[in-house]
């Protein structure tokens, strides 16, 4: 236990444990972990023998202790040596981009419709899929520049020329995390990006120019670039 709640601590020192929880709850984490830390320390610290114990138990049930204790010291030492991985393109198409909701502090249709110009270049993945779950009105998108940063994952319908800049929101944790993504119109787009390369896309919404991709409209980019995974990569 003290293994794991001090792999825990390091995580949260090294700004990781975001790829695991909500940050909401990191504050929460690292004061129930220290308090388990020092009520690890107490307990080991704290045992006396007493010449009425009885002899520590030998043969079967040691092995079993020393055994148990390996696994947890390489747990431990796995969560610190090798670098928590962020959910990937493979999780999205498993969960089905945009089948939910994306939460109640995305972008509304009346309020995008008054919203300045300048305000569209900071609207996120989420946003702008909340927008398209609500109208795929062509004219609503008139002239509304599209400024976004995800990861690549294929459209299942048309993934040789469609697809999404995807970004996974977390409510608690990396288990209920739920992708949203936005369509892009890009054909042979492949032969310049990978499945999950993080881009950042810029452009404008239009009829979706596939025959075979189930959605009506796509951005049509001026521009695709490979960027850096953010040092937080999920949206809250």
């Amino acid at each position: 236990m003290g293994l794991v709640v001090a792999a825990t601590v390091w995580l949260a020192a090294t700004n990781q444990l975001v790829l695991y929880i909500h940050p909401r709850y990191i504050v929460f984490t690292i004061v129930m972990a220290v308090l388990a830390l020092i009520l690890v320390i107490a307990s080991v610290t704290g045992r006396f023998r007493h010449e009425d114990d009885e002899a520590p138990p030998r043969g079967v049930p040691r092995v079993l202790s020393i055994l148990a204790l390996v696994i947890a010291s390489a747990l431990a030492l796995a969560m610190v040596a090798l670098p928590p991985a962020t959910l990937t393109s493979a999780t999205a198409s498993q969960r089905d981009i945009n089948s939910t909701s994306v939460g109640p502090q995305t972008q509304s249709v009346s309020d995008a419709e008054n919203a300045p110009a300048d305000a569209f270049s900071n609207f996120t993945v989420v946003d702008w899929a909340s927008l398209l779950r609500q109208t795929v009105d062509p004219g609503f998108y008139e002239a509304k520049s599209v400024d976004v940063v995800g990861f690549v994952t294929p459209d299942a319908d048309d993934p040789q020329n469609v697809f999404y800049v995807s970004r996974f929101v977390v409510t608690c944790c990396a288990v209920d995390a739920q992708p949203a993504g936005v369509p892009v119109y890009l054909p042979d787009w492949s032969s310049v990006h990978a499945a999950d390369d993080w881009v950042r896309v810029t452009g404008e919404f239009a009829v979706n120019g596939s025959d075979r991709s189930q959605q009506p409209l796509a951005i049509v980019p001026d521009a695709v670039t490979a960027v850096e995974q953010p040092s937080e990569p999920y949206l809250y």
